[in-house]
């Protein structure tokens, strides 16, 4: 399953954190994986071009840490859009995703 965790700090989000993998599917196949991915790349991708200093992320062989160090409104907006979809995915998918 992957585990996202959401951090917020005066309703402003601080730190998003993915853990694990779907198992909907053997590497490769998995759906929910690639959604995630795509989700997260897209998103990340796009503020990173809007602004180079508004985030940092690390990715590891068990995941990826988004740290969000800009609280202007597009970057929130960019990344509660982000946050929506994944738990859109979570409805769809409660083996495989979970959102807190």
């Amino acid at each position: 399953m992957i585990k996202v965790s959401i951090e917020k700090e005066n309703a402003k989000f601080k730190k998003i954190t993915l853990l694990g993998h779907a198992m909907y599917d053997e590497y490769g196949k998995d759906i929910v994986c690639s959604s995630v991915s795509s989700i997260v790349t897209t998103t990340v991708n796009g503020i990173l071009a809007l602004d180079k200093g508004s985030l940092s992320y690390l990715v590891s062989k068990k995941g990826m840490s988004i740290s969000i160090k800009n609280t202007d409104e597009v970057t929130q907006i960019l990344i509660g859009n982000m946050v929506s979809l994944l738990k859109e995915l979570e409805k769809k998918y409660p083996a495989n995703i979970e959102v807190k």
